[in-house]
C-alpha cells in the first residue's frame, strides 16, 4: 500500500438493552467491564446517556485491520452485556417503545447538557457512527468539507439502520437521522468561504448557547476538535462491522480525492443538500437517492457505483477498491440494516423481532 494513504478511525455508539430488548441503565457498568477485559485494542467509552456504550478504533491504514478493531471492540462489549444479562444493540433508534427514558450519565459535562438543552438530551435516544480521516490541516480540511457535502446523502443511505422505532415502522430508513437533527448545531453544514468562516458560525454559537462547547460542533461533517481529522458524523450505527468499514473507506476515498483535486467545489445551496438528505434518509440503500452531478433522483445503486468509480484511484492506492465493489454489491442486494428490519418486523409483526435480528437472538 501507498505510504502516502490516509489513516482514518471508526467510532461506534451502541444500546445496552435487557433481555426483553428495552433500554437499560447498564452502559457505564458494562463499558467499565469491557475495558478491564480488553486487550488494549481501540478505546471503550462512556456516553450521553446510561443505556449507551461507545467504541472507537485506534488510527487504522486498511480496511483488514478497521475491520478486526471494529470487530474486535463490539465483541468486547457484547461479552460484558451479556455476563450482566443484557445485550449489545447495534440500531440507530430504540426498536422498542420506552416509557421513561434513561438517566444522563452522572458525568459533569453530560448533566450541563441536559440541564442547559432539556428534553432535547434527555430524549436524545440515537446511535451513530463516526468516521475520522486524516488531513494535513484545517485550511484543507474547508476545502474537502466543501468537496464532500454533495456525497453526503449518499453516504446517509449506506449505514441507514433505524426504520422500526418506538414499536413501529416509521416509513424512513434513517429515523434516527431526523431525531439527531433537533440539536441546533447538527445538519448539513454550509459551503464555507474560508476557515474564518467556519470560525465565526461556531464562535455565533458559542456566544448564543447554541453549543456548550466546541464539541457540540454536530454537522454532518465536521473538522474535529481533538485529532487532525475530518469528522463524518453523518451516519447510523451500522448494523454489521463490514458495512461500518465500508462507511469508513468511501469516506476515506472522497478526503483522498478532494486533497488530490484543487478544483473549486460545487456550489449547492444548504436549503437543497436538506431536502437531499431527507430524500436518503427516507429510502436507504434500496431505494433512490439525489445524485450529487445532477440532483435528480437515481437508484441509490447508480450513486454509490459513480461514487466508487469516482474515487476509484484513491480506493485502489489504500487497496480498498475490491472490497467497496463487493461490499457495496452485496449491500444492496442483500438490503442494509433498515431493509432488514423491516422484514423482520413484518415477518413477527413485533418489534422485539428486530432486537433479536440485531443482537443475534
Amino acid at each position: 500500500m501507498n505510504a502516502d494513504v490516509l489513516t482514518f478511525g471508526i467510532e461506534e455508539e451502541f444500546f445496552v438493552v435487557d433481555r426483553r430488548g428495552h433500554l437499560s441503565q447498564a452502559g457505564d457498568d458494562v463499558v467499565d467491564a469491557a475495558e478491564a477485559a480488553a486487550d488494549g485494542r481501540g478505546e471503550l467509552q462512556h456516553e450521553l446517556n446510561l443505556s449507551q456504550a461507545e467504541a472507537a478504533t485506534d488510527i487504522c491504514s486498511t480496511h483488514a485491520e478497521a475491520l478486526r478493531q471494529v470487530s474486535g471492540l463490539r465483541d468486547d462489549l457484547a461479552r460484558a452485556a451479556r455476563a450482566r444479562g443484557y445485550r449489545l444493540l447495534p440500531a440507530g433508534a430504540p426498536p422498542l417503545s420506552e416509557v421513561d427514558p434513561p438517566r444522563i450519565t452522572p458525568n459533569p459535562r453530560y448533566q450541563r447538557m441536559a440541564e442547559h438543552f432539556g428534553a432535547t438530551a434527555w430524549t436524545s435516544l440515537t446511535c451513530g457512527c463516526h468516521v475520522h480521516v486524516a488531513i494535513p490541516g484545517k485550511e484543507s480540511g474547508i476545502h474537502v468539507l466543501n468537496s464532500v457535502r454533495p456525497w453526503l446523502p449518499a453516504l446517509l443511505t449506506i449505514t441507514a439502520n433505524s426504520a422500526v422505532v418506538d414499536g413501529y415502522d416509521t416509513g424512513y430508513a434513517s429515523w434516527r437521522y431526523h431525531q439527531w437533527s433537533r440539536w441546533p448545531s447538527a445538519g448539513p453544514p454550509p459551503r464555507f468561504a474560508s476557515l474564518d468562516e467556519y470560525e465565526s458560525i461556531v464562535d455565533g454559537w458559542l456566544r448564543s448557547g447554541a453549543i456548550l462547547d466546541r464539541g457540540m460542533v454536530y454537522w454532518d461533517v465536521r473538522l474535529s476538535e481533538k485529532q487532525p481529522t475530518l469528522e463524518f458524523r453523518i451516519s447510523d450505527v451500522a448494523a454489521t462491522p463490514v458495512e461500518a468499514v465500508l462507511l469508513g473507506v468511501l469516506a476515506r476515498g472522497l478526503v483522498a480525492t478532494a486533497l488530490a483535486d484543487d478544483a473549486r467545489p460545487p456550489e449547492l445551496s444548504n436549503e437543497v443538500l436538506r431536502g437531499q438528505l431527507w430524500r436518503a434518509s427516507k429510502e436507504g440503500v434500496t431505494g433512490s437517492c439525489p445524485h450529487p452531478r445532477t440532483g435528480d433522483l437515481q437508484p441509490s445503486k447508480t450513486v454509490l457505483d459513480d461514487l466508487i468509480e469516482l474515487i476509484a484511484p484513491a480506493l485502489e492506492a489504500a487497496g480498498d477498491l475490491d472490497f467497496a465493489r463487493e461490499t457495496t454489491a452485496r449491500l444492496i442486494a442483500e438490503g442494509g440494516g433498515s431493509d432488514r428490519q423491516r422484514r423482520a418486523f413484518a415477518e413477527k409483526n413485533r418489534a422485539e423481532a428486530v432486537v433479536d435480528l440485531l443482537t443475534g437472538g
